[in-house]
């Protein structure tokens, strides 16, 4: 049985997308041609083309695709589901050449003669979406507003993931989430909500592999 038309052009524009990422992560984006990335991907020239009319599409794709490398693997709800973002988001970033691609670009992107805040925008909004849900399942104090607190956790994480690439290639960027939440829970939810938040650094790894 063939395979649909939809479904075979949604891989093929996945398979360039991881192809950008390990070339942008070897020579950046300068150093990037797409004709480069045509042969890495295993496809025509036509083809990257057909998907991405030139690099700065090709660029904003790989920034944008973020989510995608982490929400799918989640299963939990609420405000536990917001810290996992976190922990899986810590871990993949060691091991998923897409996501890693993603945040560079999106931290490094003026320098590149390119201004887009859709990631950090599409972050904060799932992020307040948990928050959301939370408030719903009665797990934030009152006055807690899901919109601030998203803003200010994408912030904080762009902030503590760059310090840690600085500091330890990002070895230690899941022990710097798990204390940003160690500072955090207590001034979001209830004592006894706050104590049974799971921090475990494990959960980065199992979540990843819900799915």
């Amino acid at each position: 049985m063939h395979e649909p038309k939809q479904e075979r052009a949604a891989k093929t524009r996945d398979q360039i997308l991881r192809a950008a990422a390990a070339l942008l992560e070897e020579h950046g984006y300068r150093g990037t041609s797409m004709r480069a990335l045509a042969q890495q991907a295993g496809v025509t020239l036509g083809a990257v083309y057909f998907h991405f009319p030139n690099k700065e599409a090709l660029a904003r794709a790989v920034m944008n695709a973020q989510p995608d490398t982490i929400v799918p693997y989640l299963g939990s709800a609420g405000l536990q589901r917001l810290v996992d973002i976190t922990l899986v988001w810590s871990w993949r970033l060691r091991t998923d050449l897409l996501l890693r691609a993603g945040v560079q670009l999106a931290v490094e992107q003026r320098a590149l003669g390119v201004r887009d805040d859709t990631s950090f925008r599409d972050w904060q909004e799932i992020m307040e979406g948990c928050l959301e849900e939370a408030v719903a399942r009665g797990e934030l104090l009152e006055g807690v507003h899901p919109a601030e607190v998203a803003e200010f956790i994408v912030g904080t994480c762009t902030g503590t993931q760059l310090h840690s690439q600085l500091m330890s290639g990002r070895a230690d960027l899941t022990d710097r989430v798990i204390r940003m939440w160690r500072f955090l829970l207590p001034g979001l939810a209830p004592a006894a909500v706050a104590a049974a938040i799971d921090l475990d650094p494990q959960r980065g790894k199992a979540e990843s592999r819900v799915g």
